[in-house]
């Protein structure tokens, strides 16, 4: 809701003064086959995980550059910088999402703002426990056998911490932080050297 985000910067603003960090961590992820995933469902997911985040930019990107000072980070997904089976929605939007990143990186670089991705594999949160109670449901698998066939992606076989996503997080908004910039971080343990 585009009146509801700017109104929610500008009570942020007004309590504490300017943004100078965003890190954009909402999203959301459907598993559906390309013939089931229909327009609505790929609105919805555009709509939460690339459109939000451009409106957010767009909000505040101006002002930090204008402060000569800003950072954001944007939660994107291995899906991201690879593709998974039926999840063409999730993985599109997380594409998108880095493509943003990247060109708004570049735009406003000489500005000291900088705009980064990182890029988590399967974390331990909810919306995993969602993905292994679809994948029990759907295929009849015990859900530690669902859980570990999520955690197999990584070969570390485990799930990522949210944890370990905001140490590299927390790196990418130092002010000495100023010379990444454009970069999608994965952070899974080394699934994409697969």
């Amino acid at each position: 809701d585009a009146a509801a985000m700017s109104a929610a910067v500008a009570a942020v603003e007004e309590q504490l003064g300017a943004i100078s960090i965003l890190v954009q961590n909402a999203g959301i992820a459907t598993a559906a086959p390309l013939s089931k995933t229909d327009d609505e469902t790929w609105k919805r997911i555009f709509d939460v995980n690339v459109t939000a985040p451009f409106r957010l930019c767009r909000e505040l990107l101006p002002k930090m550059a204008k402060s000569g000072f800003g950072r954001i980070v944007n939660v994107a997904s291995t899906a991201g910088l690879t593709g998974f089976s039926y999840a063409s929605a999730y993985s599109a939007s997380k594409h998108a999402l880095i493509g943003l990143t990247r060109s708004l990186a570049l735009e406003f670089a000489p500005k000291g703002v900088t705009v980064n991705a990182v890029c988590p594999g399967f974390l331990d949160t909810e919306m995993t426990r969602r993905a292994v109670a679809a994948i029990v449901e759907k295929t009849g698998r015990a859900p530690a056998a669902a859980e570990a066939a999520l955690a197999g992606f990584n070969p570390q076989k485990r799930l990522i911490l949210s944890d370990e996503v905001a140490t590299v997080v927390s790196m990418l908004v130092r002010e000495d932080a100023r010379s990444v910039n454009g970069a999608a971080i994965p952070i899974d343990g080394g699934q994409l050297m697969r």
